[in-house]
């Protein structure tokens, strides 16, 4: 009998991808032409959004799977360490770790770290032992780096490697006396929409665990699936928490509603458990919902065009972000508190989704059936937005000394967003400042003591594969996994590079291999990087709410492109011919849309 899978304990920190993807062409962050790759809260909140109100305006009632506890505002300073640091499965409860290093078919991949095997964190069995205790025999007998087969499942080190996908869903199916590591559950259920869609994994799995207790006595059978429904039920469980929004597929919700009443029949305890399970994900999914049309209407709002371009720019005409609020670190605060709102509502499945095979039924308009990726989308167009934002404020005012201003505090934003954490509203606006728009006011620049800026650009700097950066990161992730404090806990990656990982990952690795296996360690390091992420999403954001400022930033109107290249011209003037050309084909152009709007 093949052994329990041994990757019960800590993921391990994503290995950083140095010098593996050199020799691959570097896409383009997906913020800085504005398009994401087209992809695709166990933590969404209990409460509900009210589509008429700005989401933001309201402190949010706690998700279960966040901690409780709240600080109050607190003070700015936390500076990063360098450590590297291991984040844990939030999924497993921690366990023993013997780390070792062996070869991997993944050529994106130096090296891989593996975990000694461990019975199940949620309810092992003692066939589960036996299974462990059989590999690791094998593994004294024959040496250190031994390869092991079981039916069509292949492991290394007693860490499963590859399998038929058959086997992976059997793998998956609880019996009496067997229930997978959730680890296991939680990488394959990841992973799985990789080679099948969830709705035809679900009615696999559901399938299986009926069948495997018929003896051809009903008596017996009664009596069989009422001792494994409780671990199905548990199963399930697992899988509307961690992955809910596979159920906005209304096939999904038909085969939940027939195991409910399979269950029903057999045991009422776990009928009831089926039940509250159910109700609570209708929750999830209709805040979610409620959440999806607040962030449209806010958009829409934002989206709001002035009446003309010297409109927005006469003075007392709009106020800027300074009259709003004149503290960098307020404002750092109340960008973290939409960092995190939005990370919040991100599916972990939606990392994966992007690479899935195309459901032939996704055009069917069903009561749950929505964009799968849509979440993951929002918070790319929310980066987007944070960088316009910042070169439309720089670029708007008519002063030079006022340009100058602003630039000024917009470093100091970016600093307190470092020193917090939030590395991606800190990319936001190191972009925004470096769009040519705002780089060519050279004589606003010159105004400016640009010694934090350069400071700034060096810890994101792209070079070596964000070397600097993916030092920061693990410095702010040991802050967090050792935080006596809710700030300290906060680390909000740069979300570009993050996607950009996981893109190379899943090209750099074949999803099978010659024999027809799935390749399982791919799966492995799919879910380590997506399980960081997923501790990340749940820290609580520790700092007041503040209102007219949080509605400023995600509604105030903010330039296109072209209205900034021309508000830039106007600001300082074009210094060659090219650039008069250009401003004279943008005055043009913008006046002939003004008029027909």
């Amino acid at each position: 009998m093949p052994p329990t899978t041994p990757y019960a304990g800590k993921f391990g920190s994503c290995v950083a991808y140095g010098n593996n993807n050199n020799n691959h062409p570097q896409p383009h962050s997906p913020y800085r032409n504005g398009t994401g790759p087209n992809p695709s809260k166990e933590n969404v909140y209990n409460g509900a959004y009210v589509s008429a109100e700005n989401p933001y305006d309201i402190p949010q009632p706690q998700s279960s799977c966040r901690s409780s506890s709240v600080s109050s505002m607190t003070t700015k300073e936390h500076r990063y360490n360098s450590s590297c640091a291991v984040s844990e499965n939030p999924y497993t409860s921690p366990q023993p770790r013997s780390p070792r290093q062996h070869s991997t078919s993944c050529p994106g991949r130096a090296y891989r770290h593996t975990t000694a095997t461990t019975s199940s964190s949620s309810g092992g069995s003692s066939e589960q032992s036996s299974r462990s205790n059989s590999v690791a025999a094998k593994g004294r007998r024959f040496g250190h780096g031994v390869t092991a087969s079981y039916g069509e499942m292949c492991y290394h080190d007693n860490s499963l490697v590859s399998a038929s996908l058959e086997a992976l869903i059997q793998h998956l199916v609880p019996t009496v006396d067997y229930y997978p590591d959730r680890s296991y559950v939680f990488t394959f259920l990841l992973s799985s929409r990789l080679f099948l869609h969830p709705y035809e994994l679900m009615t696999k799995v559901c399938h299986l665990c009926v069948e495997q207790q018929r003896s051809g006595d009903a008596l017996l059978d009664k009596i069989r699936f009422r001792e494994v429904a409780p671990k199905l039920v548990q199963l399930l469980t697992e899988w509307t928490e961690t992955f809910p929004y596979d159920f906005r597929d209304d096939r999904m919700m038909r085969c939940l509603k027939d195991m409910t009443q399979h269950v029903a029949r057999g045991d009422e305890y776990s009928w009831r458990a089926m039940q509250q399970m159910t109700q609570r994900l209708i929750k999830r999914l209709s805040a979610l919902g409620q959440y999806e049309e607040a962030v449209a209407a806010l958009s829409a709002v934002a989206l709001e065009r002035p009446a003309s371009l010297k409109t927005k720019q006469a003075s007392g005409q709009r106020c800027d972000v300074m009259s709003v609020c004149d503290d960098p670190f307020i404002i750092a605060q109340q960008l973290t508190h939409i960092e995190l709102d939005r990370l919040s509502f991100i599916g972990p499945e939606e990392f994966i989704q992007t690479f899935a095979m195309k459901d032939p039924l996704d055009n069917h308009k069903g009561f749950f059936r929505k964009r799968k990726t849509s979440n993951l989308e929002a918070y790319i167009n929310w980066f987007n937005r944070l960088s316009y934002l910042v070169a439309t404020e720089i670029c708007m005012p008519v002063k030079k000394k006022h340009r100058a201003r602003i630039i000024e505090f917009f470093i100091d934003v970016a600093q307190e967003c470092f020193n917090i954490g939030n590395f991606n509203s800190l990319m936001a606006i190191i972009t925004g400042m470096n769009m040519s728009p705002v780089a060519r006011l050279r004589k606003t620049w010159g105004k400016v003591n640009t010694d934090k800026f350069e400071i700034l650009e060096h810890q994101m700097d792209p070079s070596s594969n964000f070397s600097n950066y993916r030092t920061a990161l693990r410095g702010a992730t040991q802050r967090s996994e050792t935080a006596h404090s809710s700030q300290e806990k906060i680390v909000i990656p740069f979300f570009s590079l993050l996607i950009k990982d996981i893109y190379f990952l899943n090209e750099g690795c074949a999803s099978r291999l010659t024999n027809g296996h799935i390749n399982f360690e791919k799966l492995w390091e799919l879910a380590k990087q997506v399980s960081e992420f997923l501790v990340w999403r749940q820290v609580i954001c520790p700092f007041d709410r503040d209102r007219r400022i949080l509605q400023y930033l995600v509604t105030t109107p903010v330039y296109t492109e072209d209205e900034l290249h021309l508000a830039s011209y106007e600001t300082e003037g074009p210094e060659n011919n090219m650039e008069k050309d250009s401003r004279r084909s943008l005055r043009s152009s913008l006046s002939h849309r003004e008029n027909r709007s």
